[in-house]
C-alpha cells in the first residue's frame, strides 16, 4: 500500500499558521476518480482516500508506516521566508518599482 507523508500548508482562508505543524499520513488513490452519472459528483471506489492520520513529528509518521509495512513518500515542508518590511519603505525615493 502506498501512502504519502507531508506537512500541510495553511489554507487561503487562514491568516495564522494554526493546524500546520502536524504531519499528515494520507493514502494514495488505488482507483481513479470518476463522475457519478446521476448527480455528477466526483466519486471513487476506494474509501481509504477519506482517511487522514495526523502525527506530531515526521519520524512518528514514518515509524507508523514502517510498522504497518507500507511504502511511503515523504514530502518535506517548504521553509517559510519572512522578509521584514516597514510601512515607511513604501515611500522611499530610492525604492525600485
Amino acid at each position: 500500500m502506498q501512502v504519502r507523508i507531508y506537512q500541510p500548508s495553511k489554507s487561503a482562508m487562514q491568516s495564522g499558521r494554526g493546524k500546520t505543524h502536524d504531519w499528515v499520513l494520507e493514502y494514495e488513490n488505488a482507483t481513479p476518480r470518476r463522475a457519478e452519472p446521476l448527480m455528477g459528483w466526483i466519486a471513487s471506489g476506494d474509501t481509504l482516500n477519506q482517511v487522514r492520520l495526523k502525527f506530531p513529528t515526521k519520524e512518528e509518521a514514518t515509524a507508523f508506516a514502517d510498522r504497518k509495512g507500507w511504502e511511503y513518500i515523504v514530502q518535506d515542508a517548504h521553509q517559510r521566508r519572512v522578509r521584514p518590511r516597514n510601512y515607511a519603505d513604501n515611500f522611499r525615493p530610492d525604492r525600485v518599482r
